[in-house]
């Protein structure tokens, strides 16, 4: 019996390479691999349903289904994960030495629905006191390009909500004085400005460019040491926030249920050769001491897991912040959200 072809977009992360590079094949299926970035990706899967699976922003998916869209179904596959607050970087001439000090004051968000985004104001509010409304909000991208332009994405009536005009983006104006902060600023970082000939060509384009920060631009991380902050969170709460999941069409899953098992295990076993490859590399600065055993013992801790039992708490915890901050219509379960079968891996 012939394998089955299942196209599938990836946004790049390491622990899926060794399926895209085809060194794990899931059993029975043939992956047909396409690399996007996540905005495009969502877009195309939200507006077109191109792929039969994919790697998709937890937040659109809970949103999209919170209205009523069952389209996709969500594997407890999660391929990126960050501690979205310690990626804010703020004006050092709006006076924001704490967390705190962000009430009040104009943010820049890439797109206020992007899961990422959702975390970072989820923190801020249950961990430092700074509730979503008592900020400024400003989204650079338009409806026509966004995630939340796929999935109905409406701002809270009681926000206070921008959209920044094309000829703008968030780096120039925290640059300009015209942000005071930038939600998402840290990891992804701000690069030069990219002329419109020079961009990649694609659906919507990732960003607009933006200004290059370094040392004496007056920018800063909100968090000096955002090591620190990531242990903070991690200890108190348990959770290692997710942003990218696996979904696949309800209508494919229907007529192939047994490819959500295949893929699921396909993915665990490139995690694993990931995790291999990782602890691999550190073996030689375990010998010689430049890192410690303890060290050598945090590697071979998976702090990836797969699986809806493994990650009840935080999934319920983003569950709460999207129905919260306006982003759900109704208060999604994780039952419903996740394809049955699955729900006790």
């Amino acid at each position: 019996m012939a394998n089955l072809d299942v196209s599938f977009a990836f946004a790049e992360n390491p622990r899926s390479r060794p399926l895209i590079e085809g060194r794990i094949a899931p059993e029975g299926i043939n992956l047909q691999c396409t690399r996007s970035g996540m905005q495009e990706l969502a877009w195309r899967q939200f507006h077109a349903h191109e792929f039969d699976a994919s790697e998709l922003s937890m937040s659109s998916m809970i949103a999209a289904r919170s209205r009523g869209d069952d389209s996709f179904v969500a594997l407890p596959i999660f391929t990126t994960r960050g501690f979205m607050q310690t990626n804010v970087l703020v004006r050092e001439a709006s006076s924001i030495l704490r967390p705190e000090d962000l009430a009040g004051k104009r943010i820049g968000v890439p797109e206020y629905q992007m899961t990422a985004a959702l975390w970072a104001r989820g923190i801020l509010q249950h961990d430092f006191g700074v509730e979503t409304t008592s900020c400024h909000w400003y989204m650079e991208r338009l409806p026509e390009q966004s995630h939340g332009g796929s999935t109905g994405f409406e701002p809270p009536r009681d926000l206070d909500f921008h959209y920044i005009p094309w000829e703008k983006n968030i780096g120039a104006m925290l640059g300009a004085g015209e942000l005071d902060a930038s939600l998402l600023g840290g990891r992804w970082g701000f690069s030069a400005p990219v002329p419109n000939s020079q961009r990649r060509k694609s659906i919507v384009n990732e960003n607009r460019g933006s200004a290059d920060f370094g040392s004496g631009s007056g920018i800063r991380p909100l968090f000096a040491d955002p090591q620190a902050e990531g242990a903070r969170y991690f200890s108190q709460s348990g959770i290692f926030p997710v942003n990218h999941g696996v979904a696949i069409q309800t209508d494919f899953l229907k007529r192939h249920p047994w490819v959500a098992i295949n893929l699921y295990q396909a993915f665990l076993e490139a995690k694993d050769s990931w995790l291999a490859e990782v602890q691999e590399g550190a073996r030689p600065y375990l010998e010689t001491g430049v890192l410690s055993s303890e060290a050598g013992i945090g590697l071979r801790t998976d702090v990836f897991p797969y699986g809806v039992r493994n990650n009840r708490i935080l999934l319920e915890t983003l569950l709460d912040y999207s129905y919260e901050q306006g982003l759900s219509v109704r208060r999604v379960s994780v039952e419903e959200l996740f394809y049955e079968p699955m729900l006790e891996l």
